[in-house]
């Protein structure tokens, strides 16, 4: 391994700045992808920015959310104010706030630049990285319906990034939309037989309906 901008072998560390790594929104909340750019699996890690004060740090997350992870957060920079089942904690820099699984929470800055790094684990359990951080961009296009789109989009996210059966459910359910039948069928096929748990999603998910009659998706969904 060579460090970056370097010729100099390392010994499998990576030094990067965090403002170095590129910055994406997530539903209007803006973020840095820690853990997948650097590679990790072992536990989630995501900086989360708000640029002005008054603006949401992180989303709502609630116990409704199909993980069961713990989550620590770190306030790296600015003064943050969370909401923790219903409790409000004033957090300044420096700060740290731990949330069991499927704690009801959210935060907000109170100071432009507020930044947050989110560290992510399965209790009694190995990590189970579902690639949201790549999902997330495009979601808001999947939600305007441009499901041609998504999918090309996918398609080539896949190649390069195949350990994630979210995104092969995520592409087969766009390329059932937009009429590519044996394509999404490949795809849910990879899907399932990366995790049980898309076997089951594909059993209820409307996006699947398009090809739902087809003798293929029948055995997917009772195999």
């Amino acid at each position: 391994m060579l460090m970056r901008g370097t010729d100099e072998p390392m010994a499998g560390y990576v030094v990067e700045p965090l403002d170095a790594i590129e910055e994406f929104s997530d539903a209007g909340c803006h973020y840095r992808p820690i853990r997948h750019h650097l590679g990790i699996t072992a536990f989630g890690v995501t900086a989360w920015t708000a640029h002005a004060a008054g603006d949401l740090v992180i989303n709502e997350h609630d116990e409704d959310d199909p993980t069961a992870d713990q989550e620590l957060f770190l306030v790296l920079r600015g003064h943050a104010l969370f909401e923790i089942d219903g409790d409000r904690v004033d957090a300044p820099a420096g700060t740290l706030v731990f949330a069991p699984p499927r704690t009801k929470r959210t935060a907000s800055a109170k100071l432009a630049e507020t930044t947050i790094i989110a560290l992510e684990g399965t209790p009694g359990g190995a990590y189970d990285a579902r690639g949201w951080e790549l999902w997330a961009p495009l979601a808001p296009l999947y939600q305007a319906g441009r499901y041609a789109e998504v999918a090309d989009r996918l398609d080539a996210l896949v190649a390069v990034t195949p350990q994630y059966p979210m995104l092969f459910f995520n592409l087969a359910c766009c390329e059932s939309r937009c009429g590519r039948t044996s394509d999404s069928l490949d795809h849910l096929r990879r899907a399932v037989e990366m995790s049980a748990e898309f076997r089951a999603s594909a059993k209820t998910d409307s996006d699947l309906d398009p090809i739902r009659h087809e003798p293929a998706f029948q055995q997917l969904i009772n195999g």
